[in-house]
């Protein structure tokens, strides 16, 4: 496997940590050859003489990271990200694949929309990998033809609540023989209103219309036990709760096919954090009590959350230079989301390195049915770096993280 980003090469660096599907810490030395191709214990004999020697230690040789689910800025809206752009960013980061939602213009809910990423794939590979829609527009009204689109998509989402349950039952009647995950985002838009913050302590000491917990938790326990009726594959998107987590554990234990995700900034911040009032921090759902973000990392430590993924989510200047209460949600990481994490979690002795990689890596290539990920991110955990407004990849700036300077860095 090549490794994505460009150093001096040839270059063997020496005793390097590998953080692969064994899950067993093991070192070795990597041969990274002129064509960045990427070689575990090279006989001194078989390096050329113009080999550069990188001596600096505790490297890490990762899988590839691969991205459940983020936005693409094209089709659509080229002005916040191209598809050039997002796929240098998910290069950057260390991504090997990030599974884009069906929520472009238009939307990817029929097999003329399909045919724009067919071409995207002869360009640039199999990096970007589309959801299909469960619904005409994302709607939620009226199903696509899932059975024509499953060939071409890692599986069906409209990356939204769907309020008509009945619909979602037929969804996952409907998936269940095509082989394909069904993603579905728990929330009751009745009690969510127009929240923005977790509600409680800090919503009321901030001032902001306050968002209950129930609004997930509600409309997962219904999402649940239409999984216990139809058996169809589930993975649940953006889980935020520490109630979510004992929810899908006990799904789990009651042997339900379901999994489920929690956003990096989910993982890394908590609504203690809008004091700033950042809209760069504006997400759906809101970020979580601080006890909600601790559940969320022990659901990641025990299984019971099977991945982290970066939503990654394009937005101009002028749409992010409002309110916190009126900005779209969303906000860029491919970019640096592993070092934030690595700082954030491992550093800080919350979860381990295996662990870490298993939720960015192993783990969604498991529920996507992909491929077990081959090794193909070299991340130095000790680099200093600025992140950098005018260096990053994206024409979106959309980050409380650009900036400011970062312990670790995808080399």
């Amino acid at each position: 496997m090549p490794l994505e980003n460009s150093l001096a090469y040839p270059t063997l660096f020496k005793q390097v940590r590998i953080l692969d599907a064994d899950a067993t810490d093991k070192f070795a030395d990597i041969f990274i050859d002129g064509d960045r191709q990427i070689h575990l214990n090279v006989d001194a004999n078989q390096i050329p003489e113009n080999t550069n020697v990188d001596e600096r230690s505790g490297l890490i040789l990762g899988t590839g990271a691969i991205d459940l689910y983020s936005t693409s800025g094209e089709p659509g809206h080229e002005s916040r990200e191209t598809i050039a752009e997002l796929v240098q960013a998910a290069q950057n980061g260390g991504f090997s694949t990030v599974g884009i939602l069906p929520n472009t213009q238009p939307a990817i809910d029929d097999i003329a929309a399909l045919e724009f990423w067919r071409n995207v794939q002869q360009k640039y590979g199999d990096r970007l990998q589309p959801w299909g829609a469960i619904t005409k527009g994302l709607e939620g009204k009226q199903l696509t033809d899932m059975a024509e689109l499953a060939e071409s998509v890692i599986g069906f989402t409209d990356s939204k609540p769907i309020s008509n349950l009945l619909l979602v039952r037929r969804a996952m009647e409907y998936v269940k023989p095509l082989g394909k995950p069904i993603a579905l985002f728990p929330q009751n838009p009745d009690l969510a209103g127009s929240g923005v913050i977790r509600e409680g302590k800090w919503s009321l000491q901030y001032g902001m219309t306050g968002y209950p917990a129930a609004a997930e938790t509600s409309a997962l326990a219904a999402l649940i036990e239409l999984v216990r009726l139809t058996k169809a594959p589930t993975h649940f998107m953006r889980i935020s709760t520490a109630q979510s987590v004992e929810l899908i554990a006990q799904a789990k234990n009651d042997g339900l096919p379901v999994t489920a995700s929690t956003t990096w900034l989910h993982l890394c911040h908590c609504d203690r954090d809008l004091e700033s009032y950042d809209p760069n921090l504006r997400l759906m759902p809101p970020l979580g009590s601080e006890g909600d973000r601790l559940a969320l990392i022990a659901g990641i430590r025990s299984g019971v959350i099977d991945a982290i993924v970066i939503d990654h989510t394009p937005c101009a200047y002028e749409e992010k230079v409002v309110p916190f209460e009126v900005a779209p949600v969303g906000a860029i990481g491919l970019e640096f989301a592993l070092p934030v994490l690595w700082q954030n979690l491992v550093t800080t002795g919350l979860l381990t390195a295996s662990e870490l990689w298993n939720a960015l890596s192993i783990n969604p290539a498991k529920i996507l049915g992909l491929a077990q990920p081959q090794l193909a991110t070299l991340f130095d955990p000790n680099l200093e770096w600025l992140v950098d407004a005018k260096a990053i990849a994206s024409q979106s700036k959309n980050s409380s993280y650009i900036g400011r300077s970062l312990i670790g860095k995808v080399l």
